[in-house]
């Protein structure tokens, strides 16, 4: 496997860089923050039409540029560092992903070119109060009355739930787990934001009254589907924790270079150095995961049988890198990195939320344990031996 991203695809990561250094600096993101729905319609809008953003993973005949995985997985690290206000997780990875892969031509003619657009926005509705990410986490039921769907329960957690304009939804059925797509105005969906530790990426609770809703064709049961679309936004999440840790680290270099103390530079003193040479190894080594993890995803188009275990490698070890570097890059500041008025708290802010999304390290671990084959047994037996 070629480890090295194509020329066109560091060219990708450069024009995201730069636009977002234009489009998406630290003034903005605080003013976005303070805004009802958290980002700016007009800008999503211009990533859709100027530059193709959401519409990366989207097959032409939709509208989108015909890529995959790992120009996705770019895009997402870009954003990281930037800490950009926008619901391209929940839209163009979470969304596009379940509908890309589920069996329904319909929906993906209906629904797609707006997403590829940024005409429309998507989310995926799947933990409730559990805050499970398996199938015992879900029971939203849905029913089937004269030919239609309605559903009933609630959703927490959604990212971008209050503002989506597509919101498919994972639900109970009597033949299993289904996909159901609802619009987002639609009759007894109520949305309430959530208050969260990181401003920067909404989430919503949405409550469910006999909503009418669309079921998605699936091959086989919704819940295969599901896993496998929280398998590749694992590791497109991984992507930007990558790029939230690498911000961090050089935020912390470059504070180290001109804080003085003593007479010298605080970057000159031994403790200094080798904090950031232990974060510089982590968030290296998280690279390494997550690039790996990114063309597995795109080599599992064709049958490549890596990507369950590699996205659960990738999550933990992502997780908890990019953890330790927003950790280490407000140790450093020392005092002025516990103010609001720096950035580093919104790093941090968005490293804690993000490894608890779509499971936290040591669910994936377990789930790693599990995929490779591993006899981990239960807690039941552990206390049994």
């Amino acid at each position: 496997m070629d480890f090295a991203f194509s020329e066109e695809q560091e060219e990708l990561g450069r024009t995201v860089r730069a636009f977002l250094a234009r489009t998406s600096p630290e003034t903005e993101t605080r003013r976005l923050m303070e805004t009802p729905e958290g980002f700016d319609r007009a800008l999503w809008r211009r990533m859709g039409t100027e530059l193709g953003l959401q519409g990366l993973a989207v097959p032409e005949e939709y509208g989108g540029a015909g890529c995959g995985p790992v120009e996705v997985g770019v895009v997402m690290e870009e954003m990281g560092r930037a800490l950009l206000c926008a619901p391209f997780l929940s839209s163009a990875v979470l969304a596009t992903t379940t509908l890309l892969r589920c069996a329904d031509e319909d929906a993906r003619k209906r629904l797609l070119p707006g997403l590829a657009s940024g005409e429309l926005v998507g989310t995926l509705a799947l933990t409730e109060d559990s805050a499970r990410w398996d199938a015992a986490g879900v029971e939203l039921t849905a029913r089937e009355s004269n030919g239609s769907w309605l559903l009933s329960g609630h959703k927490t957690f959604v990212l971008d739930g209050a503002t989506a304009d597509v919101v498919l939804t994972v639900a109970r059925t009597g033949d299993g787990i289904g996909i159901f797509w609802v619009d987002g105005d639609a009759t007894g969906l109520t949305r309430t934001p959530l208050p969260t530790m990181d401003p920067t990426r909404r989430q919503a609770r949405l409550g469910y009254q006999e909503v009418p809703a669309t079921r998605l064709r699936t091959h086989g049961d919704g819940w295969d589907l599901v896993e496998q679309v929280l398998d590749r936004a694992a590791v497109a999440l991984a992507a930007e924790q990558v790029g939230v840790a690498s911000r961090a680290l050089d935020m912390a270099v470059e504070y180290a270079k001109v804080r003085h103390q003593f007479g010298r530079p605080i970057g000159s003193f031994q403790a200094v150095k080798h904090l950031l040479a232990d974060v510089l190894l982590e968030v290296e080594s998280a690279r390494a995961a997550a690039h790996y993890a990114l063309l597995a995803s795109a080599n599992s188009e064709s049958a490549d049988p890596e990507l369950p275990a590699v996205a659960s490698l990738a999550k933990a070890f992502c997780s908890d890198a990019c953890v330790q570097a927003a950790q280490e890059n407000i140790q450093v500041h020392g005092g002025i990195g516990f103010t609001w008025e720096h950035p580093a708290h919104l790093y941090l802010k968005r490293a804690k939320t993000s490894q608890l999304l779509f499971g936290d390290p040591a669910y994936h671990r377990e789930l790693l344990a599990r995929r490779i084959g591993m006899d981990i047994g239960t807690e039941k037996d552990k206390g049994a031996a």
